[in-house]
C-alpha cells in the first residue's frame, strides 16, 4: 500500500509540473493537439499508478516524451504559419452579412442548434445583430456585431476618460498581499478593516482595491462592504 502511495505521489507531481509547463489554458481553450497530449498524458499516468507490477519509468518516460513533443510542435507552430494551420486548423466564418453559412457549419460537423447555443452564450439572442461570427481554432465563437447593435464607447461619445489599472487584491483568505503595489501600509490596512466593522485580518475573505480607491471588503462571515478612499486612488500597479 505504501508503495502505491509513493508511486501515485511521484506521478502526480510529474504530471502537475508537465501540465504547468505546457501553459495556462482551460480545457475549452486548448488547441486540438494540446487536448490530445493532455488526454494521453492522463491515460499514461493511470497505468503505473494502478498497477504496481509495471515499472514506474514506463509512465514517466512517455509523459516526458509527450511534453518534449508538445514543446517542439509549439516552437515550430510559432515559426511556421502553414504548419500552425495544419496542426491547429483555421477559424471558420459561420455567419456573414448574408446570414448563416450552412456549408461552413457542415464542415465543422455542427448543427444550427449548436450555433444558436454558441451565439446565446456570447450574449447575442438575435442573429440579425451579428455581422460576422466565426469559430476559432479553440472552439470559441468570435462575434462582430452590426453597427446598430454595437455598444457606444467613450470615443464614440467624445468622452475623455482616464486610463485605469485593473483592480488589485490586497487581502485573500485572511492574508495580506500586494500591499506595496497598492501603497497600503499595515497600519492603513488595519484602519480599512476597522472601517468595515471588523477587528482582525483573519476575519476577511477578500479585499480588492481599484484605481479610484474603492475597496470591496468581503468578510468570511457576513455581507460585503464597499468603502472609497481618495488617498488610495490613482494606483498604477
Amino acid at each position: 500500500m505504501f508503495t502505491i502511495i509513493i508511486r501515485a505521489t511521484i506521478i502526480f507531481f510529474i504530471v502537475l509540473v508537465v501540465i504547468r509547463l505546457m501553459g495556462k489554458r482551460q480545457l475549452g481553450e486548448m488547441q486540438p493537439f494540446e487536448l490530445v497530449v493532455t488526454l494521453i498524458i492522463s491515460e499514461i499516468a493511470c497505468i503505473p499508478m494502478s498497477d504496481p507490477s509495471i515499472p514506474l519509468y514506463y509512465g514517466i518516460v512517455p509523459i516526458l516524451l509527450l511534453f518534449v513533443a508538445h514543446f517542439v510542435i509549439s516552437a515550430i507552430s510559432r515559426k511556421s504559419i502553414k504548419f500552425r494551420a495544419v496542426i491547429d486548423g483555421r477559424s471558420v466564418v459561420v455567419i456573414n452579412p448574408n446570414g448563416v453559412d450552412y456549408e461552413s457549419l457542415k464542415s465543422l460537423n455542427m448543427t444550427v442548434n449548436d450555433l444558436l447555443e454558441a451565439t446565446n452564450n456570447a450574449g447575442y439572442f438575435d442573429l440579425s445583430d451579428i455581422y460576422y461570427a466565426s469559430f476559432e481554432t479553440n472552439g470559441k465563437l468570435s462575434v462582430i456585431p452590426t453597427s446598430f447593435a454595437t455598444p457606444a464607447t467613450c470615443g464614440d461619445l467624445k468622452i475623455d476618460r482616464k486610463q485605469t489599472s485593473p483592480p488589485l487584491c490586497i487581502v485573500i483568505d485572511g492574508k495580506p498581499l500586494n500591499l506595496n503595489k497598492a501603497s497600503v501600509t499595515e497600519e492603513r490596512l488595519q484602519r480599512i478593516i476597522a472601517d468595515a466593522g471588523l477587528k482582525r485580518i483573519k476575519e476577511i475573505a477578500l479585499i480588492i482595491i481599484d484605481y479610484n480607491g474603492k475597496c470591496y471588503i468581503q468578510p468570511k462571515d457576513g455581507t460585503f462592504v464597499t468603502k472609497t478612499y481618495p488617498d488610495l486612488a490613482g494606483g498604477s500597479w
